[in-house]
């Protein structure tokens, strides 16, 4: 999987493959969909997706397991948080949340990365439970909750190692590259947060 992404074109592929939607046989209009709208759900959105390729940059920049810790973390609670958003009323808090991760993320990744093990995991909970709650509480009420949820949590996941592998990839040109990219993720965050 390593020499995957040390090949440019491997990359490219991947993110075309990704937002091409003229590759899928459906539509995604019916009610056996539900995997399809999960999936592109996260895919949607900037927010969402500069988010999901955030913690994978950040997880790229850690050291031992912490590496796959922080994406799985994120993939688990995401899914809770998911069953809450189809369970309760739409919560401004989650938009919140959604945005204060762009922002901290970022600055995360400009500053280095470093984290203490437990401080970067509750971090990494806590911002996945408000992504998790935006999904579930937009799920479309005629698709099943599991589909749907195996759906955004598989592509979460693969945004998640477009991250990993981005992050590879900046780190062999220039830190500088990677350090950059915190910035342009937090600077969107800014955005949203003052429209």
């Amino acid at each position: 999987m390593k020499n995957f992404f040390r090949r440019p074109s491997n990359i490219f592929f991947c993110i075309v493959m990704l937002f091409s939607t003229q590759t899928w046989a459906h539509s995604g209009d019916s009610l056996h969909d539900g995997l399809l709208h999960g999936f592109f759900h996260p895919l949607s959105g900037l927010d969402h997706v500069l988010a999901m390729l955030a913690v994978g940059l950040l997880a790229a920049n850690t050291v031992g397991r912490l590496v796959w810790v922080l994406p799985l973390t994120f993939v688990v609670v995401m899914g809770l948080g998911g069953l809450l958003g189809v369970l309760t009323l739409p919560s401004v808090l989650a938009e919140h949340g959604i945005i204060i991760s762009l922002l901290v993320l970022g600055g995360l990744i400009y500053r280095g990365g470093y984290l203490p093990q437990w401080v970067g995991i509750i971090l990494i909970a806590l911002f996945a439970l408000c992504h998790g709650y935006a999904h579930g509480s937009e799920m479309p009420q005629l698709v099943s909750i599991i589909s749907y949820a195996i759906g955004f949590m598989l592509a979460t996941s693969l945004l998640h190692l477009c991250g990993i592998g981005m992050a590879l990839l900046l780190r062999k040109f220039s830190g500088l590259w990677l350090r950059m990219s915190g910035v342009l993720i937090a600077l969107y965050g800014g955005v949203l947060l003052l429209s």
